[in-house]
């Protein structure tokens, strides 16, 4: 109980630093020999250290047919390697007092460890393991293949309106391979063999395809040192990685579709093309998503859940993206609502946006939102080590960790006004309507 205790408290440190001001991020960087790019961002407010390393693949990098690999290396590669035995990856980490994870997208696969400063080498060991002989073989791959079933099974099969994301982008695009979702099919994870994830593995998880960020208590010299200790003799991949240039055909006619779900009220989920990440549009779209959907006095809820009342839930999230993704709206029904009258009052709240310029107090509040996001997500010590490798992975601009918000900071109310005309259009949208099965005919 007392390690869990320390473990928890050495989160929520590494979550939340002492200063959440918007003070400028300072950062090293620099590449080794074999091209794993570095960067070393130095706070030593509190004794921890955040040790990350990106790779640039996701379920975006797939196999069409054998699709998942991303989302399950993520779970394969907590199995040990030649010098960790399976099953003791977390165990080094839980027993020197932190914290560890991943998550994957359809853009990249992300780790981290969160530790005391003093077992900055431990984290780095870890993650060199990883990178240089992790443990794929048959056993671990069996063992990982039954819980990412079961995860599948908790979040889109058995969870109400849970395949809401799958078959939103399974419609959204018809050539990209944004089509699947990273969890990918089970079919091709069970037909996989032993030879197909040690493919993927030398592929894909190779230094030069790789960011290792590290913010904390640290000193820069040393952590060179280390870094040049544990990681300068993996050898680069010669072969290119595969980055897959495919451009979707624009959606032609509102695709609309009916899926009998097990749930009790009806639902509408709306999906519209959205800009990649980093381009001036996206940054539009994505405050005029904020405009719709974020937090209770937000116009989708206050309309369709506080003044109409014909929802009872009301919102928007991005599938954002290193290639065009996409914007969906949701809203589940009020009882006795029909799905069409949700649609219609969804579809006034956009007109709105398109026809009429917001209000500068609105315009004002969403610009505060948007500052105080940036200032929240910079004021971890988790949350810059992730962004900094996100910035350098995505934009080739580091810095943009200091600078993005001005991106922000000049999109007017006119480029509001326009994204909302351009890219909400029913006529090119996804247009799902969730009923209960027993409306099934």
């Amino acid at each position: 109980m007392k390690q869990k205790g320390i473990s928890c408290l050495l989160f929520l440190f590494g979550l939340f630093t002492l200063n959440a001001q918007m003070n400028k991020i300072d950062f090293v960087e620099y590449d080794l020999d074999n091209g794993l790019h570095v960067i070393l961002h130095q706070d030593n407010s509190t004794p921890i250290v955040a040790v990350s390393i990106m790779y640039h693949v996701g379920s975006k990098n797939e196999n069409p047919e054998k699709t998942g690999f991303a989302h399950f290396f993520e779970h394969l590669l907590f199995e040990g390697s030649e010098n960790i035995p399976r099953g003791q990856f977390d165990k080094y980490v839980q027993n020197a007092g932190g914290v560890l994870n991943a998550n994957t997208s359809a853009d990249r696969t992300f780790y981290f460890e969160l530790l005391p400063s003093n077992q900055l080498e431990l984290g780095l060991w870890l993650e060199s393991e990883r990178l240089l002989h992790a443990r794929v073989d048959e056993k671990g791959i069996e063992t990982q293949r039954e819980v990412v079933k079961e995860e599948r099974r908790q979040r889109y099969e058995n969870s109400p309106y849970g395949s809401l994301y799958p078959e939103s982008m399974a419609r959204a695009f018809t050539k990209h391979p944004y089509r699947w979702t990273p969890i990918g099919s089970m079919a091709h994870l069970d037909a996989a063999e032993e030879a197909d994830y040690k493919n993927f593995y030398k592929d894909f998880y190779v230094p030069n395809n790789a960011v290792l960020s590290i913010a904390g208590d640290l000193d820069i010299a040393t952590t060179k040192m280390l870094i040049d200790k544990y990681f300068s003799g993996i050898p680069k991949s010669t072969k290119p990685i595969y980055r897959p240039d495919i451009v979707d055909d624009p959606i032609a006619g509102e695709i609309r579709d009916t899926i009998f779900d097990n749930i009790q009220l009806p639902g509408v989920i709306q999906s519209y093309r959205a800009p990649a990440q980093g381009t001036d549009d996206h940054y539009a779209v994505s405050m005029l998503a904020q405009l719709l959907s974020k937090g209770q006095s937000s116009r989708l809820h206050r309309a369709l859940v506080d003044e109409k009342q014909k929802a009872v839930q009301a919102g928007n999230f991005s599938v954002e993206g290193e290639d065009p993704g996409v914007n969906i709206i949701l809203a589940i029904a009020n009882m006795g609502v029909d799905a069409e009258d949700l649609v219609i009052a969804i579809d006034e709240e956009i007109a709105k946006a398109q026809n009429e310029l917001i209000s500068d107090k609105e315009f004002q509040k969403l610009k505060n939102q948007i500052e105080n996001d940036f200032i929240s997500a910079n004021g971890r010590i988790f949350g810059i080590a992730e962004s900094l490798a996100n910035y350098y992975t995505f934009y080739g601009d580091t810095n943009l960790i200091n600078t993005e918000i001005d991106r922000y900071l000049a999109v007017t109310k006119q480029d509001i006004q326009r994204v909302a005309r351009e890219y909400f259009n029913k006529n090119s949208r996804v247009n799902l309507i969730y009923l209960p099965k027993q409306a099934q005919p």
